[in-house]
């Protein structure tokens, strides 16, 4: 990586930097590279750290680099494309996914998956703890919520917890009829609990996933799923719609 003179350049310094570290990473540095230390690069470019630290987190965000525990800054794969759009009228998580679940526990839900399920606020609902794996990567966390009138054949001798309950949950929320479901996403960052299930730091970007499923007048399920922004791309069928928050307002993408 050469030096470049920034001080005569009108856009930030932040973003031209952010320019000019991912033109190097195209011809300088290979997958799964470790950087320089930061120290390094802010003299190399005459740039503050703080500055350094700017380019250095939008890349992180384009899913040009990976920020890994122990390791440091590295040069990240090319984001693996996932599909997370199903016909209207299927369940996402079938026999043909890699969803893999993990837990399961009943409890309240917080107030905004709350306002979504047609439940008490002192009801307990099962919350089943699922990631997805994709070429071996986990690639997504998800909670999913699921009030005890959607799984009434839920046999009382269940596992009360672990993978065994929450296999049978996902088993008889499946034998409902689905009449539909509405998605969204935004970006957020990610949770200390999701960040170590995907092996990210706490605070790093991710896509929020959020779908509701629809069934017998109401609502179903409700699945929050924490995608890593770095390594994934969205994908999304001619089947449904794309529902885009921005600002307080909201429009709609097919």
């Amino acid at each position: 990586m050469g030096t470049t003179q920034l001080e005569s350049v009108q856009e930030p310094k932040y973003w031209h930097l952010k320019t000019v570290l991912s033109e190097a990473l195209d011809s300088d540095f290979a997958v799964g590279e470790i950087l320089p230390n930061e120290r390094e690069l802010a003299a190399r470019f005459g740039v503050a750290r703080a500055t350094l630290r700017q380019a250095l987190e939008q890349l992180e965000l384009e899913g040009r680099l990976q920020r890994r525990r122990g390791v440091g800054t590295t040069v990240a794969p090319p984001r693996v494309g996932v599909a997370v759009s199903t016909a209207q009228h299927d369940w996402t998580g079938g026999a043909d996914e890699a969803w893999q679940s993990i837990g399961c526990t009943t409890a309240t839900v917080p107030a905004p998956v709350l306002a979504m399920l047609d439940v008490e606020s002192d009801e307990p609902v099962h919350i089943v703890r699922r990631i997805r794996v994709t070429q071996g990567q986990p690639v997504a966390a998800e909670l999913l919520y699921v009030p005890s009138a959607s799984v009434p054949e839920l046999s009382a001798i269940e596992t009360p917890s672990g993978v065994a309950c929450a296999r049978s949950v996902v088993r008889e929320l499946h034998r409902l009829g689905l009449d539909g479901q509405d998605r969204s996403v935004e970006l957020g960052s990610a949770r200390a609990d999701d960040a170590k299930e995907l092996d990210r730091l706490p605070g790093a970007p991710v896509l929020v996933v959020t779908t509701r499923y629809l069934a017998a007048g109401g609502t179903a399920a409700v699945s929050v799923a924490t995608y890593r922004a770095d390594t994934c791309r969205l994908t999304f069928s001619d089947s449904g719609g794309l529902e885009i928050s921005h600002s307080g307002q909201e429009r709609h993408a097919s």
